[in-house]
């Protein structure tokens, strides 16, 4: 099982997660992106290019040892996800956890427009306590708190080329994410659903989490929900898809 974590972040949100697959009996591997988990510098001198690149060359990786490799990725990791798996349209399963599909205006022209200004401005404050409800688990959050406008203009990148992935991506996929995401709207997550090319999909709504829902209340929602996409693992049969839930958003719980 290959896990990718979101923008600015690491591996440490995935670990609820990571922890409850392995106890259900699947390898786990969730590297650390390209410029993420040491300093802003890094974080600044990454590209999506070299991210996008990096996720491929772990699922290859992890194919030649393993053959059954599905994907599960949170936040931009799940927009990276996408776009892999629409290059590599024989991945088995697709789980997409609150992915960062779409940005608010004021942010699109922000990172459209930070190769201009990114160099007089410095860091900017990026975290937002209503990411993580639960003040217990955002007092171990590790991610930078910062952006460059150089790393915005990356996401912008990602994100842009996530959305058109979407409908080359025929992977059995789940998406989900909380009605409380302050990150994406639950709009954003309805045009990526319906821009999903794939035949077999599920969009699940949880509520009382933030955009991190790995980490957040109801997380153990989350992981049977994942779980149960998932199936058995290497195999098994996967399930049958929802068609009442699976086929339209207007049907979503």
């Amino acid at each position: 099982m290959l896990l990718v974590h979101g923008f600015g972040d690491t591996p440490r949100t995935l670990d609820y997660l990571a922890d409850d697959l392995a106890q259900h009996g699947y390898d786990v591997r969730a590297p650390l992106l390209p410029g993420h988990g040491t300093t802003l510098a890094d974080f600044d001198a990454a590209r999506a290019p070299e991210w996008i690149a990096a996720l491929k060359a772990e699922l290859m990786g992890m194919r030649a040892r393993y053959g059954w490799v599905a994907m599960v990725g949170l936040s931009m990791g799940g927009a990276l996800a996408a776009i892999v798996a629409a290059d590599v349209p024989d991945v088995p399963r697709l789980v997409l956890m609150a992915p960062y599909m779409g940005m608010p205006r004021y942010m699109r022209l922000a990172a459209w427009s930070a190769p201009v200004w990114s160099k007089m401005v410095g860091p900017i404050a990026s975290e937002s306590p209503n990411s993580v409800h639960d003040p217990v688990e955002r007092a171990k959050r590790t991610s930078y708190g910062f952006v460059t406008g150089r790393s915005l203009h990356e996401l912008g990148r990602v994100v842009r080329e996530a959305q058109r992935a979407l409908p080359d991506v025929i992977t059995p996929t789940l998406l989900i994410q909380s009605r409380e995401d302050n990150r994406v709207s639950a709009r954003v997550a309805e045009r990526a659903f319906v821009a999903l090319g794939a035949k077999e999909k599920r969009l699940v709504f949880t509520s009382g989490a933030g955009h991190v829902i790995t980490m957040d209340y109801g997380r153990d929602r989350v992981f049977a929900e994942v779980r149960a996409w998932l199936g058995g693992g290497p195999g098994t049969v996967p399930p049958e898809p929802d068609v009442s839930n699976g086929t339209t958003p207007s049907g979503q719980h």
